[in-house]
């Protein structure tokens, strides 16, 4: 996989690491890792310990970022009515890449070129010692914890799913 670190997506979560003191460094898997079972496979581990960064708009339009666990998918009616909003709507791949800056299957939960009006992170990714998340490229993950993604993102601690 040449090439992979040269993406500018990349580079800003390189940056963005590196920002945030953070120890961990970007593995570049030969396969792809755009699903949560494609990463977990990569890696060897469980699908749960991929912290999957997932966009959603709010009620205003602006954008959403909940970092999940593989495991499980997010329940849109549960995160509204804790976020006090009527709904969560779904986006498209345009709008993915114009708040973020990834494209869908890279979406990295630091690095964005928009921080996200709110970010939620899963309470479920505090069960594993070590989490991985995309890093701006569909085969690029980096190794972080649920402390490490709290601190670096100011996230809502949340139930985001059954």
């Amino acid at each position: 996989m040449n090439g992979v670190l040269e993406k500018s997506a990349v580079k800003r979560v390189i940056a963005a690491i590196q920002h945030f003191d953070l120890p961990g460094e970007i593995k570049v898997l030969h396969d792809s890792a755009k699903s949560a079972a494609e990463a977990a496979a990569g890696l060897g581990i469980e699908v749960g310990q991929i912290a999957s960064s997932i966009i959603f708009k709010l009620p205003d339009q602006s954008p959403l970022l909940i970092i999940t666990s593989g495991r499980h998918r997010v329940d849109t009616q549960l995160v509204a009515a804790e976020l006090k909003v009527e709904k969560l709507e779904r986006v498209d791949a345009d709008y993915v890449k114009e708040v973020s800056g990834f494209s869908i299957g890279g979406v990295a939960p630091i690095g964005w070129l928009n921080q996200p009006s709110i970010t939620v992170i899963d309470q479920v990714l505090n069960d594993y010692q070590v989490i991985w998340a995309a890093a701006g490229h569909p085969h690029a993950v980096f190794p972080t914890t649920y402390e490490q993604l709290l601190r670096c993102t100011s996230a809502i601690e949340m139930k985001v799913g059954e």
